[in-house]
Order: structure tokens, then sequence, then C-alpha cells
């Protein structure tokens, strides 16, 4: 009779881990968690300037963009830039906001060019188009709020990001294929 009963507990955590909104949960938080951590690893391995310069942040943003959509990505963006801030205190103060508008921006144009296109199609769509769009919110900030841009620039963030540009480009695709894969989710 305990056997029968082990059973039947056993095939009910299968089936709530088996529901499309618990992976799609358990998946945004685990990505919100690398979010934190993978920064840091870069930051440890490759110094101050890691974060500027291969964007790991951005990584888990559009993994989940790719793999459970645009709330996923907010969500992943928003957690991921503020319990980094409460814990390690980067991004700075100063740099959180643009750090969360231009997270956000990659996700939601992520998220929406994947439902159309290829995720490698999306993504190259995503990087231009989202630098663009953050350009014009730095510009607004800057020139119409009046607020300090605090030495951020549009063209040297891109410059200095062409390394993690290309390791968003060359694993991104394949670690969200992955995900969906191990998931059991569609992928496009």
């Amino acid at each position: 009779m305990e056997k029968v009963e082990n059973m039947k507990k056993t095939n009910r955590l299968v089936e709530i881990l088996s529901n499309r909104k618990v992976k799609y949960a358990v998946g945004t938080a685990a990505l919100s968690g690398l979010g934190v951590a993978i920064p840091r690893i870069f930051h440890v391995l490759a110094g101050s300037t890691a974060g500027a310069t291969f964007l790991p942040m951005h990584i888990c943003v559009l993994i989940a963009a790719l793999t459970f959509g645009a709330v996923s990505s907010t969500v992943v963006a928003g957690s991921s830039i503020l319990f980094s801030f409460l814990l390690t205190g980067m991004p700075s103060l100063a740099r959180l906001p643009y750090m969360l508008i231009e997270l956000m921006i990659y996700g939601i144009l992520l998220s929406v060019f994947n439902k159309k296109f290829n995720s490698y199609v999306s993504l190259v769509m995503t990087v231009v188009l989202g630098r663009i769009l953050y350009a014009g919110v730095l510009f607004s900030a800057v020139n119409i709020l009046g607020l300090s841009s605090y030495g951020i620039s549009v063209m040297e963030s891109v410059s200095m990001g062409i390394p993690g540009i290309i390791l968003q480009l060359l694993f991104v695709p394949v670690l969200a294929k992955i995900m969906n894969k191990g998931m059991n989710l569609k992928n496009d």
C-alpha cells in the first residue's frame, strides 16, 4: 500500500513539473539567478571592464526571450539587475536604470522578432534595432529630461561590446535551443 502511495506522489510530482507554466517559472527563475552569477564570473576572470566588453548580463535575458518570451525576459532583466546591484553593487546605481531599459528593449524585441524569424535573424535584428532604440533613450534622458548620461555612450558601448555581441550570436541561439529541447518546449 505504501508503494502505491509513493508512486502516486511521484506521478503527481512529474505531472506538476511537466506543466508548461511551472517550466516557465522554473526556467525564468534559473535564468534570473544565472543573470546575477554569470556577470560575477566574467568580472572575476576578466576584470572590471568585463561587463562592458562581454555583455554577460545580456545572455540570460536573450535566452529567456528566445525560450519563454517577452514577459520572462523582462522578469529576468529586472530581477538580474536588481539582485546584482543589491548583492554586488553592480551595475552602479547611476547606471542601473539605463541598463534595465536596455535589457528590457533587447528582451522584448527578440521575443517579437522570434515569432516571425529564426533565432539568428531575430538576434541580429535585435542587436541593431536595440542599439538604435537605446541611443534614443539616452538622447531623450540627456537632452529632453536633462538627466546625466553618467558617461554612457552608445557608440562606445557598441565598439567595446563587440566581443559580447559575437558571443551572443554564437551561443545564445544554441543555448536557447538546448534549453527548449531539455524542457520539452517548442522551439522556432
